[in-house]
């Protein structure tokens, strides 16, 4: 471009050839420009089908929570956020307190095994408690011994722990809410490969508190459709004003 730029004020046109190289090289990076803005339009519609349709599932009436002969299909393209409950018996002898950040400050999700009626385990994160409230001793009121009914929101497996920290089952610290890895610790045969986060029911005590889902979509998209197109009018531009220059040039040659 530095090129394009110093040149434009001599009166010696450039060769074809050179000229044909700079044009092309200008229109190749133009239809490259516009690819990556029209994969982005692309991506925009498939952003806001997807809001859409876990909008949906959230706000549908709550179906039961799939079993083992939908297991296999479970993914979180169909599956993620749908409305689901099931009902059985909680295990809070084998609870698991995952590390959380959430609008009431730092603590811990609770996550507790939910045995169902045909001995099938569902993990359940029946919500918050903060850090002085991790040790179950410290809530007994919350854990229910009865048989209950779970209403919330399916989600996928949360597998091995974060970005920065990593799960480390055998000493009871957990990042992320990872159910195969959660099962195997605790010993839990069947068991479904999701959770569900539980609603805003109020437990005994008040605590967990559930109901504390963020579902957000980051859908910058149209921004960089945006700024691709305008860098592939730009390029193109430079293509035309390059030819026009280089006319004017010929011309005043002759």
């Amino acid at each position: 471009m530095t090129d394009i730029a110093s040149n434009t004020s001599q009166t010696k046109p450039r060769s074809t050839v050179t000229l044909a190289i700079w044009v092309l090289l200008l229109l190749l990076m133009t239809a490259l420009l516009i690819g990556l803005g029209t994969w982005q339009v692309e991506r925009l519609h498939w952003k806001l089908d997807l809001i859409a349709r876990v909008d949906a599932r959230v706000h549908a009436p709550a179906s039961p929570a799939p079993g083992p002969a939908q297991w296999a299909d479970i993914n979180a393209e169909n599956s993620e956020y749908k409305h689901v409950q099931a009902r059985g018996i909680l295990l809070n002898d084998k609870e698991v307190q995952v590390y959380a950040s959430t609008e009431l400050g730092p603590g811990y999700w609770v996550l507790t095994p939910l045995k169902l009626a045909d001995d099938t385990i569902i993990v359940v994160n029946r919500g918050f408690v903060p850090t002085e409230k991790r040790n179950p001793a410290t809530r007994t009121e919350g854990q229910i011994g009865t048989e209950t009914t779970v209403t919330g929101l399916l989600r996928i497996t949360e597998p091995k722990g974060t970005l920065l920290r990593s799960n480390v089952p055998k000493e009871e610290r957990w990042y992320s809410r990872d159910v195969a890895a959660i099962a195997e610790v605790r010993g839990l045969r069947n068991a479904a490969p999701y959770f569900i986060d539980a609603d805003d029911t109020k437990n005994p005590g008040g605590l967990p508190v559930g109901g504390l889902t963020q579902i957000t979509f980051h859908n910058s998209h149209l921004v960089y459709a945006i700024t691709w197109y305008g860098l592939a009018i730009m390029t193109l531009g430079m293509a035309i004003f390059l030819v026009y220059s280089e006319r004017k040039r010929a011309k005043a040659a002759r």
